[in-house]
C-alpha cells in the first residue's frame, strides 16, 4: 500500500515539474533565440545536404573535400537567388516614375476614404504623407531596419558555421537523439532516418509548390499587364515559405497593388480570381497531394503551431513551424505513452481511439 502510495506521489510530482519545466523552455528559447533559431535552421539545411555528404562519401572523397563541394554548390545557389533579386530590384527602378505618382495620388484617395468612414480629422490642407508619414517615424523605422539587417546578418553567418560543424559531424544529430531521448541506438538510427526522409520531401515539395505559385503569379502579371512581375513572383516564392498565412499575404499585397495600377473594373476582378487561383490550386490542391500522408498534421495543430512559434521566433518560428511539428510528432510517435498526443496532431481518430483503448486495459 505504501508503495502504491509512494507511486502515486511520484507521478504526481513529476506532472507538476512538467507544467513547470515546459513553461520554462518555451521562455529560454525565446531568450536565446539569436542562438535557437541559427542551430535549428542549420539542422534541417544540414538533413537536405545530407544525402549528397552520403553520396560523395561512398565515392571515397575525404570529408573536408566533400563539406568544402557542398558549401560551393549552396553558395552557387544563393548566387542564382542573388541574381533574381538583382533582377528584380533592376526591373522596379527602371520603372517609369509616372507609375509612383500615380500610386501615390490613388493610396492618397483610398487613405482619405478611410478617413471618411473612421471619422479620423486632420488640419485643412495637410499632407497626408507628411501626417502619417512623419520625419521622427521614417527615422525610427530606419533604425529598426537596420537593426532587422544587423540581426538578419548575424544569425546567417551563426547558421553558416553551424551547418559545417553538422555535416563535418563536429555535432551529430542521431547521436545526440541517442544520448538524450532515445535509450538505444537502434531507436534513434531509425528515427533519425524517418525524419531526414520527411523533412527532405516536405521541403522539395513546398519548393515546387512555392516556385510554382511564383511562376503562376509573374504569368498573371504579365498577362493582366501588372508592373514588376519579376518582383512579384520572386515575393510570392518566397513568402509562400510562412505556412497559410504566406499565401493570404501574397494575395492582399498584390491585389492592392494591381487596385492602384489598374482602374476598378473586371479587369481587376479577375486578376484577383487568377492569384487566388494560383494559391487555392497550388497551396489547397496540390501540395496535400504531394504530401500525401506523410505528415497528416490536422488544422487545428497547424494553426496552434504557427501561433506558439510565431510568438515566439517571429518571421523565423513561422517559416520553422511545421518541420519543427514534424519533427516533434515523429519523437512523440515512438514512444507508446505519447503515441495518444501524436495521434492527436495528427487528427486519426480511430488510432487515438485505440491506442487510448489499449493504454487503458
Amino acid at each position: 500500500m505504501k508503495e502504491e502510495n509512494a507511486i502515486k506521489d511520484l507521478k504526481t510530482t513529476n506532472k507538476l515539474l512538467l507544467i513547470i519545466v515546459i513553461p520554462l523552455i518555451f521562455y529560454l528559447l525565446k531568450l536565446l533565440s539569436f542562438i535557437f533559431i541559427p542551430l535549428i535552421l542549420s539542422m534541417f539545411i544540414a538533413l537536405l545536404l545530407t544525402p549528397i555528404m552520403r553520396l560523395l562519401s561512398m565515392i571515397k572523397v575525404p570529408k573536408p573535400i566533400s563539406v568544402f563541394i557542398v558549401v560551393l554548390v549552396v553558395l552557387g545557389f544563393l548566387r542564382l537567388g542573388g541574381e533574381l533579386v538583382q533582377l528584380s530590384s533592376n526591373e522596379i527602378l527602371s520603372s517609369d516614375s509616372m507609375f509612383f505618382e500615380k500610386a501615390e495620388t490613388k493610396l492618397i484617395d483610398l487613405i482619405v476614404s478611410i478617413e471618411d468612414v473612421f471619422g479620423i480629422e486632420r488640419l485643412e490642407n495637410e499632407s497626408v504623407i507628411k501626417y502619417y508619414f512623419q520625419s521622427d517615424n521614417i527615422l525610427e523605422s530606419f533604425g529598426s531596419t537596420f537593426n532587422f539587417i544587423k540581426q538578419t546578418l548575424s544569425m546567417t553567418l551563426m547558421t553558416a558555421f553551424f551547418v559545417v560543424l553538422l555535416l563535418s559531424e563536429s555535432i551529430n544529430f542521431e547521436r545526440m537523439m541517442s544520448t538524450t531521448i532515445f535509450n538505444s541506438k537502434y531507436s534513434s538510427i531509425k528515427t533519425f532516418i524517418k525524419i531526414e526522409k520527411d523533412i527532405i520531401k516536405f521541403v522539395k515539395v513546398k519548393f515546387l509548390v512555392s516556385l510554382f505559385t511564383g511562376i503562376g503569379f509573374s504569368l498573371a502579371c504579365l498577362y493582366f499587364d501588372i508592373s514588376f512581375p519579376i518582383f512579384w513572383g520572386l515575393f510570392a516564392f518566397l513568402i509562400n515559405f510562412v505556412q497559410m498565412i504566406g499565401s493570404v499575404i501574397s494575395v492582399l499585397i498584390l491585389s492592392l497593388f494591381a487596385f492602384v495600377e489598374i482602374d476598378p473594373s473586371s479587369t481587376l476582378l479577375l486578376f484577383i480570381l487568377a492569384i487566388t487561383l494560383v494559391q487555392v490550386i497550388m497551396g489547397g490542391i496540390l501540395e496535400p497531394v504531394f504530401m500525401g500522408k506523410t505528415f497528416s498534421l490536422n488544422i487545428i495543430t497547424v494553426l496552434i503551431m504557427l501561433m506558439l512559434w510565431g510568438y515566439i521566433w517571429g518571421v523565423p518560428g513561422l517559416i520553422l513551424s511545421i518541420p519543427i511539428t514534424v519533427v516533434i510528432k515523429i519523437i512523440l510517435e515512438q514512444f507508446p505513452n505519447t503515441r495518444v498526443i501524436a495521434g492527436l496532431m495528427s487528427g486519426h481518430g480511430k488510432e487515438v481511439k485505440i491506442t487510448w483503448k489499449k493504454k487503458v486495459s
